[in-house]
């Protein structure tokens, strides 16, 4: 009998922050999350910023989330696809995913016809009107120079300034990233609604804007965002048929925010 596509989707962990110990345990219950999908996942997809931080020096990695690492490994050893998307915080992941973990890297969106379900699927971040600054700094960062520059500072260094300037970039917002900002102030939900009036999409999901949405874009399409892992532990899942934004033990946010 042939295996249903029923495929996972999940985003925005940000491991590494605020500290050792939260990161950990939200490692712990994403590994657990994992553990879970892959029982019977035909696909898994990784939607971005699942670390707040990744560089890859030619012979050093970032220190820690063995744990995740290992099971990334186990879910493709088993020949289950795991898709990884590059966010605005680990874009620097280069061909280590590939090589050790098996993953399938993924820089620009994609488009998949699943069970005739047309999909649109991406970190989110830059897409959409306006954010012209963080535009032009995605295009500074993702330059082989500023790749190059970067590699010749000490591993131990360049990871603390990142992770300082992380830190900043998430206190500054406050808890802007929390709220509705209306679907005519919504980027993305603006950006679906352009790309319906040229193709006949089904479901937009994204990650990146830390906020679980399910919006309809009209009658036939969907957007659906994925939120994160650091306070709503959400997640999408497709059945084969329908898709559906779920939270994955709730009852554990207070214990881990």
């Amino acid at each position: 009998m042939q295996k249903k596509n029923i495929i996972y989707f999940v985003s925005d962990a940000h491991l590494g922050i605020p500290d050792y110990q939260s990161s950990l345990k939200r490692e712990k219950l994403l590994i657990e999350f994992l553990d879970q999908a892959s029982k019977d996942a035909s696909e898994i997809f990784l939607m971005g910023d699942i670390f707040d931080f990744w560089f890859e020096y030619k012979s050093v990695v970032p220190k820690g989330f063995v744990r995740l690492l290992g099971k990334i490994a186990n879910i493709t050893d088993a020949g289950i696809p795991v898709h990884y998307f590059t966010g605005n915080h680990d874009m620097w992941i280069f061909d280590y995913f590939t090589k050790e973990l098996g993953v399938i890297m993924h820089r620009k969106p994609l488009e998949r016809e699943i069970n005739g379900k047309l999909f649109f699927i991406a970190h989110g971040d830059g897409l959409g009107p306006g954010d012209y600054g963080y535009k032009f700094i995605k295009k500074v960062f993702s330059s082989p120079v500023s790749k190059k520059l970067f590699s010749w500072l000490h591993p131990g260094f360049g990871t603390s300034l990142a992770l300082y300037f992380s830190r900043k970039s998430r206190l500054a917002n406050g808890k802007k990233d929390e709220i509705f900002l209306g679907e005519k102030n919504e980027r993305l939900i603006s950006f679906c609604k352009e790309l319906v009036k040229h193709k006949p999409y089904n479901y937009f999901i994204f990650g990146h804007r830390h906020l679980p949405m399910d919006i309809t874009i009209n009658e036939t399409a969907r957007y659906i965002n994925t939120g994160e892992w650091v306070k709503s532990f959400s997640y999408a899942r497709f059945d084969g048929e329908n898709l559906h934004l779920k939270y994955f033990k709730s009852e554990y946010n207070t214990l881990l925010s």
